[in-house]
């Protein structure tokens, strides 16, 4: 069933991790130049595969146990990613001398963890009904 919230949580994360890094920067230089996410390749890959597993974790409706699994190793790459945004951001070149601007595409990860959180929890709760019917039979 295509129409459940968690599908809906599910695209907010994939439009979030495969539409927004576009558009938002992750933070500023102080020399002035901004960096978007394609300007690693390991941030690139990252993102691609956040996406990736939120699509395949729409696909998978009808299976619920793979839907919740699916949804916590995007939770995990997505805390990965987030780690390697802080690294990166308190070790920019030249910090000492001018500061750099951050940027809203940092934070990104952190939207989608709450909306893959709040997915997983309407899976469960969909599996928990599933299995309290099937009891009755």
């Amino acid at each position: 069933m295509i129409q459940r919230i968690q599908t809906v949580y599910l695209a907010l994360a994939f439009v979030i991790t495969g539409v927004l890094p576009f558009v938002f920067k992750l933070w500023t230089l102080s020399d002035g130049k901004a960096e978007m996410f394609m300007s690693s390749q390991c941030y690139s890959a990252i993102f691609g595969l956040s996406t990736s597993l939120s699509l395949l974790s729409i696909l998978f409706y009808k299976k619920r146990q793979h839907q919740f699994v699916i949804g916590r190793l995007n939770i995990i790459l997505n805390l990965i990613l987030l780690g390697l945004f802080v690294y990166r951001s308190l070790n920019l070149s030249g910090e000492a001398v001018a500061v750099s601007e951050k940027g809203i595409g940092m934070f990104l990860p952190i939207i989608a963890i709450v909306f893959l959180v709040l997915a997983n929890k309407a899976i469960q709760k969909d599996e928990d009904l599933v299995k309290s019917v099937d009891r009755l039979r």
